[in-house]
């Protein structure tokens, strides 16, 4: 065994097994992954928690590796609209890619693709192209986005645009600002895939908070409600903190107003499913045991759509075709 990380109450070992390497994680609190195993290598792992932190880096692991992960989301996210074959010899940008977890995947994944992905924080885009590197992945290209409202320049055109787990985290100004910017970006006939994305008017705020009808007050009240209620991790922080943080989501409403004529939204056709709603279930479902608690959560948006004719989802899947508009 191998001590790699031994301060502020926190001890990360290394114990080898096989080709693989099994971290484990000492800490007080919560630590979302205690033990992990990977076939990443040493210096790539004090890389990791350089960048993310001894206690959340082994998450940063899971996504790239873990099957159930970041590899599941990206399925779900993109094939029940698209056959797999449009994203052969694709150019696919992986905007808000974070360290590269999900676009490693997709290069990994089509690799007679070209991946890009752009990222805002320096630091994360080199622990994005340490994975590429240690994948062996020609295909993956790593940019830094000027700033939060404006891309790369000479950033050039594209087939599919990938944002997973991200539109939650944009302001609103940035919103405005970058999905017509994307969309200008994508080629006619591309795809624009927005998912794991909370819903903007689901009943309960499902990303950060936990809080019931947060989603339904107005912005100051809201704040003003999860400073008193949201818990210790919430007192004291901005309301742009906290959207910062994902406290408000998106809506297909939203979407659709900022990019305007030309955007097509596609239905989940493909993997069996019929609508968005099946498209959710059958995701929160695949690879695990039964849950009841999902099932009654099912079947209570299938009667509120079929009494009200309103369609509610804990979460957006959606995929966006930019058309030829009539002239």
């Amino acid at each position: 065994m191998e001590v790699i990380y031994d301060k502020h109450n926190v001890r990360v070992s290394v114990v080898p097994i096989g080709p693989q390497k099994r971290i484990s994680i000492e800490a007080p609190g919560y630590v979302p992954f205690p033990q992990i195993d990977t076939y990443y290598p040493l210096p790539l792992i004090r890389k990791l928690i350089e960048v993310k932190g001894p206690v959340w880096f082994a998450d940063e692991i899971a996504r790239d590796e873990d099957p159930a992960y970041v590899q599941r989301t990206i399925k779900w996210g993109t094939l029940p609209f698209v056959d797999p074959g449009e994203m052969r010899n694709a150019r696919v940008l992986d905007f808000g890619c974070g360290s590269g977890a999900s676009t490693s995947i997709l290069a990994r994944t089509y690799r007679d693709a070209e991946i890009v992905g752009v990222e805002l924080d320096p630091m994360l885009v080199d622990l994005a192209k340490a994975r590429a590197d240690f994948y062996g992945l020609p295909n993956m290209k790593m940019l830094v986005s000027p700033s939060p409202d404006s891309l790369p320049e000479g950033i050039g055109t594209f087939d599919v645009v990938n944002l997973s787990a991200v539109l939650e985290h944009l302001l609103p100004n940035e919103r405005k600002a970058l999905l017509p910017m994307l969309w200008e970006r994508l080629r006619p006939n591309g795809t624009l895939f927005i998912y794991e994305t909370p819903h903007r008017f689901f009943p309960i705020e499902t990303h950060t908070t936990g809080l019931p009808l947060i989603n339904y007050l107005p912005s100051k009240l809201a704040h003003a409600v999860i400073n008193v209620a949201g818990g210790p991790n919430w007192r004291g922080r901005t309301w742009t903190d906290m959207l910062r943080a994902g406290i408000r989501g998106g809506s297909i409403r939203e979407v659709s107003k900022i990019l305007g004529p030309g955007a097509q939204f596609l239905p989940p056709t493909r993997m069996g499913m019929q609508d968005r709603l099946q498209l959710w279930h059958a995701k929160a479902s695949e690879g695990r045991r039964p849950q009841r608690s999902k099932d009654l959560v099912y079947s209570g948006l299938r009667a509120l759509r079929t009494v009200t004719r309103i369609e509610m989802l804990p979460e957006l899947s959606i995929a966006v075709r930019k058309v030829d508009l009539p002239t």
